[in-house]
């Protein structure tokens, strides 16, 4: 299958950038003929949607945006809904095998908002237990009456992760989440495991050595853990960093590939297979980037010349409508195994900034080095 070919074909254009708020899916809906219900509302009175595609016995539940500024794998998932309700041939045989309940947004008051956190302040991920939100109670009534055979538990994660050791971003990351303290690998979590390890094989043919594997530590009260201790495999999706991609377009395309190659291998294959070894091979998520390095300044410190390193990393702040990366300093220091998504050898150069002349945390990376280098906003311009 040419999964780029296909992606093309299907992708939602009203979706792109960071910002992915209700009024966008909804009128992404609409071009796609779907009638959501409105099974509930949001803090702000938002509705929460869930519509459901396919007639097959195998039931899927599939949720994005519980986080409100993780918009990546949203814009994914409407390709995908748009690849279902075509007549290629997979998606024909999808639909037949597969049932889907979709929760597109979560989040939508945190959505509009840019935040992790609901309007009631709450991460909804930390929220499976207590119940105490109506967006959480929203999706644990779904997954009560759907009674799902596999959960998939869409997100993104930050920039500061590599793939382990390989000195690449975690482009996407995975999880099979544990359901107990001892993280016991049972039937549940094997079969989330398989279906990763399908997804990875696919992933590793685009992004190789760009797939992470996050940390299965137990807390019942994330959603995952949460539906894995209740019986369900769930695998948790973590949309990443790919170079130069800060919009997560690419990564919005591996997304996709994500999404059909697992439900492929399973409409192909028997999931209780057990690979929980290929799974654990996969490179554990490793927090080594910043988003900018800096290396051998020249500053004046308590009146003695050092050479020192400084980093820089993005802020996404929601600025009339619109995401704009700001970058500003965050360590100073030897910065031992860290990585640059962007990374500058300044051989020893003065540094300059207008101010005090050295590089302080919480400001903003717009600076000088010697011979009138300058750099704006992170970016040697």
């Amino acid at each position: 299958m040419d999964y780029f070919e296909c992606h093309k074909n299907y992708k939602q254009n009203q979706l792109f950038g960071r910002y992915i708020t209700l009024s966008q899916i909804e009128s992404v809906l609409q071009s796609l003929s779907i009638h959501p219900e409105s099974k509930g509302y949001s803090v702000q009175n938002r509705p929460l949607y869930q519509f459901d595609l396919g007639n097959g016995e195998f039931k899927v539940l599939l949720w994005s945006q519980m986080h409100g500024n993780e918009g990546t794998t949203t814009k994914a998932l409407f390709d995908f809904i748009a690849f279902l309700q075509s007549d290629d041939s997979l998606a024909v045989a999808l639909q037949q095998r597969f049932q889907f309940r979709i929760l597109p947004m979560v989040n939508p008051d945190g959505a509009e908002a840019y935040t992790r956190v609901n309007a009631n302040q709450v991460d909804l991920n930390r929220d499976s237990v207590d119940l105490s939100q109506p967006e959480s109670r929203f999706l644990r009534a779904a997954f009560d009456e759907f009674q799902p055979n596999l959960a998939y538990n869409l997100h993104d994660q930050r920039t500061i992760f590599g793939a382990g050791n390989t000195g690449n971003p975690a482009t996407v990351s995975f999880l099979a989440p544990a359901f107990n303290e001892e993280r016991t690998i049972n039937t549940v979590r094997t079969q989330a495991m398989n279906v990763i390890v399908a997804i990875n094989e696919e992933l590793q043919k685009h992004i190789p050595n760009q797939v992470g594997r996050f940390d299965d530590g137990f807390n019942l009260n994330c959603i995952g853990d949460r539906f894995t201790n209740l019986g369900v495999p769930t695998v948790l999706f973590e949309a990443g960093h790919y170079p130069n991609d800060y919009y997560r377009e690419y990564t919005r395309k591996m997304i996709f590939i994500a999404l059909i190659s697992g439900l492929k291998h399973i409409y192909e294959n028997d999931i209780v297979d057990n690979k929980n070894e290929l799974y654990l091979q996969i490179p554990q998520n490793n927090a080594v980037f910043y988003d900018f390095i800096y290396k051998n300044i020249k500053i004046n410190y308590d009146g003695k010349e050092i050479i020192t390193n400084f980093a820089a990393q993005y802020r996404e702040e929601l600025i009339n409508g619109n995401i704009e990366f700001n970058a500003y300093i965050c360590e100073v220091g030897a910065l031992e195994g860290k990585l640059g998504h962007f990374s500058y050898n300044a051989h020893k150069m003065r540094y300059s900034d207008g101010k005090n002349d050295i590089p302080n945390i919480d400001e903003k990376a717009d600076f000088y080095l010697e011979n009138n280098i300058k750099f704006v906003n992170g970016v040697k311009i």
